[in-house]
């Protein structure tokens, strides 16, 4: 069931001037496993499009997958995706992948990530095209040793990456961009320009979307503040689709 809205929070624009900028997992997915188990419920994909029609078209899934993967889970769907915590971004649905220039992942911090996984077979590594996660859910005790390995690599390059802290999960990422300056970078241009940003997350990296969709004279909604888990986002955003009224006056 969706929560009451933080009293302090702008309000939802209306439709005509509301622009949706979506996380994936965790928000409009339930967590899984491994990013690759995770499951696509019956009935969103046609939510998404119902609103993104009411919107005119201004919807975008901003995520730290490559856009590659959203393409497979919600082929079409989103007008907008901004992947990789917006180093990706691809504006419309026919527009050629931007990529901010970041630099490369330093020789050997792969092997040595792999070889931290190696030690406890429930770490896990996802490798992605600008940095990689070390994944701990089916091995809670070896956070701290995670982490630790995590910000030696990251010390040894100065300010050029960063770890960023996930859902039982260490992310080795570039320095320089993340989902806020991916809202910004959305909401420049149609059919998002003009219109109030609405961002949807659930984790720390999310953070970022809200303040920058505050910022910009929109509003923001986190999971567990606002809502208790990606079933109560689902069913709200149901709601806004069918242009239901009292979804829309929170």
């Amino acid at each position: 069931m969706t929560n009451s809205p933080q009293s302090a929070r702008p309000p939802l624009p209306p439709p005509e001037r509301a622009a949706f900028l979506l996380d994936f997992d965790g928000t409009l997915v339930d967590i899984a496993p491994a990013p690759e188990l995770v499951r696509v419920a019956d009935g969103l994909p046609d939510t998404l499009r119902r609103l993104r029609t009411l919107c005119g078209d201004a919807l975008a899934l901003v995520t730290g997958r490559p856009i590659a993967q959203i393409d497979e889970f919600l082929p079409g769907i989103p007008f907008a995706v901004a992947g990789e915590h917006g180093i990706a971004m691809r504006r419309s649905p026919d527009a050629a992948l931007e990529r901010v220039p970041v630099p490369a992942i330093p020789a050997g911090w792969l092997d040595e990530a792999e070889a931290l996984a190696a030690a406890d077979p429930g770490v896990r590594v996802e490798r992605k095209a600008t940095g990689f996660v070390l994944h701990y859910r089916s091995a809670p005790q070896a956070a701290d040793r995670l982490r630790e390995a995590a910000d030696r690599m990251v010390a040894s390059a100065g300010d050029r990456f960063h770890v960023q802290t996930a859902k039982m999960a260490w992310e080795i990422r570039p320095s320089g961009t993340d989902k806020g300056s991916a809202v910004r970078a959305l909401m420049q241009h149609a059919p998002f320009a003009g219109r109030l940003p609405v961002f949807i997350g659930d984790d720390v990296t999310d953070e970022d979307g809200i303040r920058a969709a505050i910022a910009l004279g929109g509003t923001g909604y986190r999971i567990p503040d606002d809502f208790d888990e990606p079933e109560s986002v689902r069913r709200w955003l149901t709601a806004l689709a069918a242009g239901e009224e009292r979804a829309w006056a929170v």
